[in-house]
């Protein structure tokens, strides 16, 4: 019987909200709580998912990629 693959660990990203979405687009406001993020210096962990980028890249200026 053939041994089952283990699947490979998934990549993480974690981020870091370090400005205010204060007079900002709600829509930008709403990336962030979609990314987990609701207040100044909160850290996220998140799948790295080409979908997680993308909303990273839309609040780039308001979050900053630690690890």
């Amino acid at each position: 019987m053939a041994k089952a693959a283990k699947a490979p660990a998934a990549k993480t990203v974690t981020v870091e909200q370090y400005a205010s979405p204060q007079r900002k687009p709600a829509d930008q406001r709403a990336t962030l709580v979609g990314l987990g993020l609701n207040r100044i210096r909160k850290q996220s962990t998140l799948i790295d998912t080409p979908s997680v980028r993308g909303m990273i890249a839309k609040v780039a200026h308001l979050v900053r990629v630690v690890g």
